[in-house]
């Protein structure tokens, strides 16, 4: 069963107030602006640095501080027309072990009528992504270009990419276009993908721009159907998703034929007429239990989609095969949700917002959805960890909210480095910084985190 939330503002035209306010069951949720001025964020991503990375179709990667919103460029490429476009800078991964290993790998489009596709490797110095290795380049165009990544079990990178706006690609094996590849970090073949000596990993894909893992540790993916039957599927190596011969689920006599004779997989839901779904997020954090073990997907409203961008959460069935249940939210806001991240350790979410049309114009928010009600504290960053004195140097004292107890104690530099971790045994405690180096700091627990600075 569907239930679609209409939420207050929309309905009623409550005050501004009333409409960064939402209840999901029991839970209360507090929306606000993290960053509101990105040019048409793309992927949002939490880092291993603890920081909120983002690409922006525009061509710009920029580094979020999640306590204030303040941000830095750390890469800024030159893309097709500037991105106003659908091709760009598009998606983006740190390396699971980042920032002790400082790779980030990126998908961006360039030239103008003739468009490529690239996927690179960048070295994160500190302050910017450096050091560019390109590792593939496809045939990119106007339209149709994926692409999202993904790191599978075992380190390699999943990468989806469009059919180009040619839709024989996506059942042509010796084309990359149209397809899931499976690659390993340097650019390589894995020797395991099911074709032999080839990146395809699945095929018959139209355009799919969500990645993610979910329960069982299966793969999910949302694809841009064309008019009809944007579809959720699951991700399977060497299967045929279809296109452009069948549309959603096997159900006409020439797409059952089709079907039969090569294997196809069907989705585990579609949607008609196409609501333009995209990015894709298991949630797994007990901070929003309405939310738990579930899986949420933007959406940015189709052509002919009748409803306001939204978002999208899937109750999956025990063994991850099915979609139980789905319900949407935020549509109040009535702009076009791109992707989602999670932070690990409040529980608060993000959506990156493109804008209220096709294909992203302004507003581009960044916004934060969290248990925490900013109007509680006098700041508008929500500080639930108390650090005295400031600046700091010797020892500092250090105080927590009941939520943080028996959770982990994470202190990270400016370049995102760990140099202390632990376990919160105590509502107050002191903590030694005896010889570290001068500069900003972030102390992160279970329900917050506090800037430190160190003299």
């Amino acid at each position: 069963m569907k239930r679609l939330h209409l939420l207050p503002l929309l309905l009623l035209g409550f005050t501004l107030q009333a409409q960064d306010t939402f209840t999901v069951g029991n839970t209360t949720l507090y929306a606000t602006d993290l960053v509101n001025d990105s040019q048409i964020p793309w992927e949002i991503t939490w880092g291993g640095d603890d920081m909120l990375w983002c690409s922006e179709r525009k061509g710009r990667v920029i580094r979020i501080d999640p306590l204030t919103g303040e941000y830095t460029t750390v890469l800024d490429l030159n893309v097709t027309f500037n991105g106003s476009g659908e091709p760009g800078l598009l998606g983006m991964v740190l390396h699971p072990d980042f920032p002790e290993d400082p790779r980030v790998w990126v998908v961006y489009c360039n030239g103008q009528f003739n468009v490529s596709e690239h996927l690179s490797v960048f070295e994160w110095n500190g302050t910017e992504l450096v050091n560019e290795e390109e590792l593939l380049t496809l045939p990119g165009a106007q339209i149709h270009n994926g692409s999202r990544l993904l790191w599978m079990p075992g380190n390699k990178l999943l990468m989806t990419t469009g059919d180009a706006a040619e839709p024989d690609n996506s059942q042509d094996l010796g084309s990359l276009n149209g397809k899931i590849l499976r690659i390993n970090p340097d650019g390589t073949i894995p020797e395991d993908n099911p074709f032999g000596d080839s990146y395809v990993y699945t095929w018959g894909n139209r355009n799919a721009q969500g990645l993610c893992i979910g329960p069982n540790l299966r793969i999910y993916a949302s694809e841009h159907g064309q008019n009809q039957d944007d579809e959720f599927n699951l991700v399977e190596p060497g299967r045929n998703y279809g296109w452009p011969d069948v549309q959603g689920a096997c159900n006409t006599p020439s797409e059952q034929a089709f079907c039969e004779e090569w294997n196809v997989m069907e989705p585990l839901k579609a949607w008609t007429p196409c609501i333009a779904l995209n990015g894709l997020e298991y949630y797994t954090h007990e901070a929003i239990p309405e939310f738990q073990g579930k899986i949420m997907m933007g959406v940015m409203s189709g052509f002919n989609d009748p409803l306001p961008g939204r978002l999208i959460v899937m109750e999956m069935s025990e063994d991850g095969t099915a979609v139980v249940d789905d319900e949407a939210y935020f549509g109040s806001f009535g702009q076009r949700i791109r992707d989602i991240a999670v932070n690990p350790y409040t529980g608060a979410f993000y959506l990156a917002f493109n804008g209220t049309s096709y294909p992203g114009s302004p507003p581009n928010i960044i916004k934060e959805f969290s248990t925490s009600d900013p109007a509680s504290v006098p700041s508008p960053v929500v500080e639930p960890v108390l650090i005295r004195p400031i600046p700091a140097r010797g020892q500092v004292d250090i105080s927590v909210t009941d939520g943080a107890l028996r959770g982990p104690l994470v202190v990270r530099d400016l370049a995102g480095r760990i140099v202390h971790e632990g376990q919160v045994e105590t509502l107050r405690f002191q903590m030694n910084i005896e010889g570290w180096a001068p500069g900003r700091y972030t102390v992160w627990t279970a329900t917050g985190a506090s800037p430190m600075m160190v003299h």
